[in-house]
């Protein structure tokens, strides 16, 4: 079978099963499986496709119409530029996150030492790690699955990030004191997870969505617990969800911080918020 007739048949496959941007996912699907660029598909639609890669593709196709993220089922998601395995064990990092990264990248030349809570696929504590070559980086997460993932996506920068398994910063190094203290909590309110798409809601890891009756029980936890681990001048930057501004801001401020910045998505929600401890 060639090239364009996989990608013509499966796009009206898609179609039927309701998936988002059907042709554009065949297209990664097959550029995927061959090991080859997307664009790079469109010169060579008469190739014939072997029937290894055929069977290959036919699991990828079943696993998406399934509901599986294309991510989990590619195995590979880019975030800020660098490229990480994604399963079923860690969320899937989106562009949103991205900001938080750009932030604290920007405003951390003289940083030593940045704590990622909740690190998931490490995507957060990874790009840092490697967009600022003088920083300690240590990542934490409560689910050892998760930092298994995290550990392999970090296996190439030596030990430049240093993982923990545990509850937020308890399982950090006694006397630390960061000049950043980061995280991407789970921010979801417990009432609307089964309102979330189904991709979101039946694959990625319910532990990393649910954020309690109103998404902020992490937010909360955060604010009251890591001023101590502050070095002087130190900051938090979190993530949180669209409408929750308001509410996280004066979380932080309750808590005794000043809220520096608060970063908006590119629809105008407030997704990123930023504290002076």
């Amino acid at each position: 079978m060639k090239i364009l007739e996989i990608i013509q048949r499966t796009t009206d496959f898609f179609q039927r099963q309701g998936v988002d941007s059907p042709r554009l996912t065949i297209e990664l699907m097959v550029a995927h499986v061959l090991k080859r660029k997307r664009l790079e598909l469109y010169l060579d639609f008469e190739r014939e496709i072997t029937e290894p890669a055929l069977d290959t593709l036919r699991e990828m196709v079943k696993r998406r119409a399934a509901g599986e993220p294309l991510q989990y089922v590619l195995g590979v998601v880019n975030f800020y530029g660098f490229d990480f395995a994604v399963d079923k064990r860690v969320l899937v990092p989106r562009p949103e996150t991205e900001l938080l990264v750009d932030y604290v990248v920007k405003n951390s030349a003289a940083a030593k030492s940045i704590a990622d809570l909740g690190t998931g696929s490490g995507a957060i504590a990874i790009a840092l790690a490697k967009s600022l070559a003088s920083a300690r980086v240590l990542a934490v997460d409560a689910s050892v699955e998760a930092l298994e993932v995290a550990r392999a996506n970090a296996a190439a920068l030596d030990g430049r990030v240093e993982f923990f398994q545990g509850d937020l910063l308890a399982p950090l190094p006694a006397g630390l004191q960061c000049d950043w203290v980061v995280s991407n909590p789970p921010y979801i309110p417990s009432g609307e997870i089964a309102l979330l798409p189904r991709e979101i809601r039946d694959h990625e890891p319910r532990a990393a969505l649910d954020g309690g009756a109103d998404g902020l029980d992490i937010v909360r936890r955060i604010a009251a617990e890591a001023k101590p681990w502050l070095s002087a001048g130190g900051r938090v930057a979190v993530e949180i969800g669209a409408g929750q501004g308001s509410a996280a801001e004066r979380i932080f401020l309750d808590n005794g911080y000043r809220v520096e910045k608060m970063l908006s998505d590119w629809q105008g929600h407030p997704r990123v918020l930023v504290a002076a401890g």
